[in-house]
């Protein structure tokens, strides 16, 4: 066992340091290859201008939230002046980013939920981005289990919080059980649902984002 799990780890370090998108990041000043991948949907479905409001659930290790305030900040600059509200939140850690509201805090709890809505302070939300997984026992049945409680939590919060009609979420999810319910919750819940694979998400990883736009009023 130890010999196949020295070769899954030189494998997998192997590929990251072969990775285009892991060089890019280095070079780009991002903290993950995952800013590619917002950067790829938002290109798509143009979810982000100057002047919005938009939750990152989910943040750590801030590589989104970078990609949004470049987006805010005039000629894409890292640093300075901001045209927009961000607000990151993560149970780890986050290494501060300029313009960046952060709150460390399990989105589970209610109080954690209750503080991010304090800093909203009334106001709707523009797009919701969650990247937010659980830790991975191993055990299939479970960890679809943890996952689609983390997708509907993201999914309520966005319907209470999201500007009509325009409004959107993007919501990671991985393929397998219970993926076809999560797309209906989105259908239930969205006007418009688009999964999309971004090429930056590797193509072993059963990693995919769904897109809902158009929250439907209850």
């Amino acid at each position: 066992m130890r010999t196949r799990n020295k070769r899954v780890n030189r494998a997998w370090l192997h590929d990251h340091l072969t990775d285009p998108y892991v060089r890019r990041a280095q070079q780009e000043g991002y903290r993950s290859r995952a800013a590619y991948k917002l950067e790829e949907i938002d290109r798509t479905f143009g979810l982000f201008r100057p002047g919005q409001v938009v939750v990152d659930l989910g943040a750590s290790p801030g590589a989104w939230s970078q990609y949004l305030r470049r987006r805010f900040a005039p000629a894409g600059a890292a640093a300075g002046k901001l045209d927009g509200t961000l607000i990151a939140l993560d149970l780890l850690d986050f290494e501060p980013i300029e313009g960046v509201s952060f709150l460390q805090g399990d989105f589970r709890e209610d109080d954690v939920v209750g503080k991010l809505e304090a800093l909203l302070a009334g106001r709707p939300v523009d797009v919701v981005v969650s990247d937010m997984a659980p830790n991975l026992s191993g055990i299939p049945a479970s960890d679809a289990a943890r996952m689609a409680d983390l997708v509907e939590m993201a999914v309520d919060f966005s319907l209470r919080h999201l500007r009509p009609p325009q409004g959107a979420l993007v919501c990671k999810a991985f393929h397998g059980s219970g993926y076809s319910q999560l797309v209906e919750l989105f259908k239930r819940s969205f006007r418009v649902v688009k999964p999309v694979k971004p090429k930056a998400s590797r193509d072993r990883s059963a990693e995919t984002f769904l897109v809902g736009i158009g929250p439907r009023q209850s």
